[in-house]
């Protein structure tokens, strides 16, 4: 007899998410439901606005990536006005991205995802000098893991433990039998988790000296930039050369040996090395090196079939709202996209936990679209940009990939998994690190010769303007798609990296990448699901992306309660 499991809220994301899952007498995952629970409205607001505004009040759709919605929202419009904004503005756009996602994939692998993968009950346990001699099996120059250092972190965690009041190590499953760290490599982790905290603050300042601040910067314009004094301010040049050095620093020294003991440890266990459920993937063209060179390329592969990957076509895309709380219709292309709200709520049954209010699978239960790109369901993110890379031939992805697996003596199949997500993070953030030196080479070279950073993009009110922008956001693909008439958007759609991955079941019954990746998994204890937690977590949801509550005028769009249903 199957069994319904909730979980709720998903916890260490950005938004509201719940997932459930039914399990057989085996407890394994027969049917999953990935639902979120609160509404954007962003495209509402934009109708009749000023396309100039655009990038501004996009990046109020998340409070981690804002840069990747402003950067979207001024070059959807960009490309709708036909304006090529001078090499200057290109490049620090992209040194800013890069910025963005050391930031963001140091958050994501400790303080979002880690406690998937580290028992901190454990290293309470572990011996600090047999912690310090581990450490040093995965890099000649581990960082704060020393045995001063790594015993500091367990007398630290101990008092939390001993007053009660754990923080950020609350309310997990310690102990699950599907952790399978050393008391000692738990005890590194922890330590990097407590280290990160600090490194993260100056990823965030990387941002910031040439974005104004950071979350929320300022200093792109549809034309281009307006950081004109940090750009030709030798100062601000050298203070992020040594932030990026820093930060640099804790990514080789901390967060790649991290990944390599995790993928030693974990590559027997068949939670983690389930295959990803859904076998296609989208990535697009980004991180501009220099003139008409990019880190990355773009490229669709469908059905795994990396010999067939082709390049996106963007006519291909549209959005499927058969199982979501909007109004129903045909799927439509993001151009002519709608976003008409139809809230049908939940159905009482029996759970793991007694009775509980649940999605209503043969229904609607999320208010997240499905993207289809040709009527597949795809995944974005760093898994999928490696993956087309690699298709494609890119050497320094290739070179990377071929690097790790040998490395972790994982074969190319382990690429498909929650391991191979998790590690495909980890190569994206250091060829982005790389990759941003040179960019930063290249600006400091060009504006010896030309410090010009904006162009006037000169719209017309009496032409009407169709265009969209793709960007690698740090959580995959985000493309924003504007029509402009009268010179006031008449419409606006953000079809956003968590949208892709998390979107429910389509018309056609076809699976997300977050339903279709449960499915088949065997869970230890259904009423501490572990394992559930750890593959939505690979992906780094964002569902503050995929939908967000908000009007202008100040009306009440509703009232919603997140419950907990277990622990």
């Amino acid at each position: 007899m199957s069994k319904r499991v909730v979980v709720d809220p998903i916890t260490r994301i950005e938004g509201h998410l719940r997932v459930e899952v039914e399990v057989d007498e085996n407890n394994v995952i027969t049917n999953a439901w990935s639902s979120s629970t609160l509404w954007r409205g962003i495209e509402v607001i934009m109708k009749g606005r000023s396309p100039m505004d655009a990038g501004l009040l996009t990046q109020r759709i998340c409070g981690v990536c804002t840069y990747s919605h402003y950067r979207a929202g001024i070059e959807a419009v960009e490309d709708a006005l036909k304006v090529q904004i001078p090499y200057n503005a290109e490049l620090l756009r992209s040194i800013m991205q890069a910025s963005l996602y050391m930031h963001d994939h140091v958050v994501h692998f400790y303080h979002l995802h880690a406690l998937d993968w580290v028992d901190v009950v454990s290293a309470l346990s572990a011996d600090p000098a047999a912690a310090a001699q581990e450490a040093m099996k995965w890099t000649d120059k581990p960082i704060a893991a020393g045995e001063g250092d790594l015993r500091a972190v367990q007398e630290r965690v101990a008092k939390l433990v001993a007053s009660g009041k754990l923080g950020p190590f609350a309310n997990a499953y310690w102990g699950n039998g599907t952790y399978q760290l050393t008391p000692e490599q738990n005890l590194i982790a922890v330590s990097h988790y407590l280290k990160a905290l600090e490194v993260q603050r100056v990823a965030a300042e990387m941002l910031a000296i040439f974005g104004g601040k950071q979350p929320h910067p300022q200093s792109l314009v549809v034309g281009g930039v307006t950081c004109v004094r940090d750009m030709l301010s030798p100062a601000r040049l050298q203070q992020w050369k040594q932030k990026h050095a820093e930060v640099n620093d804790f990514i080789q020294r901390a967060y790649l040996p991290d990944v390599l003991m995790a993928a030693a440890q974990y590559k027997g266990e068949d939670s983690v090395l389930k295959g990803v459920g859904v076998n296609s993937f989208l990535a697009c063209q980004d991180f501009a090196l220099g003139r008409g060179q990019y880190l990355f390329e773009g490229g669709v592969i469908i059905n795994g079939d990396l010999a067939g990957v082709s390049d996106i076509n963007p006519d291909l895309i549209k959005e499927d709202v058969s199982h979501a709380w909007y109004e129903d219709g045909p799927a439509l292309h993001p151009y002519d996209g709608e976003t008409k709200p139809n809230y049908t709520g939940f159905t009482k049954r029996d759970t793991v936990y007694g009775e509980l209010p649940t999605v209503d699978g043969d229904g609607k239960y999320t208010w997240v679209k499905s993207p289809r790109y040709n009527g597949e369901p795809v995944e974005v993110g760093p898994l999928a940009c490696l993956l087309v890379n690699y298709a494609k031939g890119n050497k320094r992805v290739v070179e990377a990939v071929d690097g790790l697996l040998a490395a972790t003596g994982l074969p190319i199949e382990a690429l498909f998994t929650t391991l191979g997500r998790t590690a495909a993070r980890l190569l994206q953030t250091i060829l982005v690190a790389d990759a941003a030196l040179e960019t930063f080479d290249a600006l400091v070279d060009n504006i010896l010769v030309d410090e010009e950073t904006f162009i006037d993009p000169g719209m017309r009110n009496d032409v009407e303007y169709v265009g969209h922008s793709m960007i690698e956001a740090p959580r995959g693909m985000l493309s924003h798609w504007v029509r402009i008439k009268g010179g006031k958007v008449e419409n606006y759609q953000a079809v956003v990296p968590t949208t892709w991955n998390s979107g429910p079941e389509d018309a056609n019954g076809k699976k997300g990448p977050y339903e279709k990746s449960l499915i088949g998994i065997k869970l230890e204890d259904p009423t501490k699901p572990l394992e559930v937690i750890r593959v939505i977590h690979s992906f780094d949801p964002c569902m503050a992306c995929a939908v967000h509550v908000m009007d202008y005028k100040g009306t009440d769009l509703g009232q919603f309660q997140v419950g907990a249903a277990s622990a």
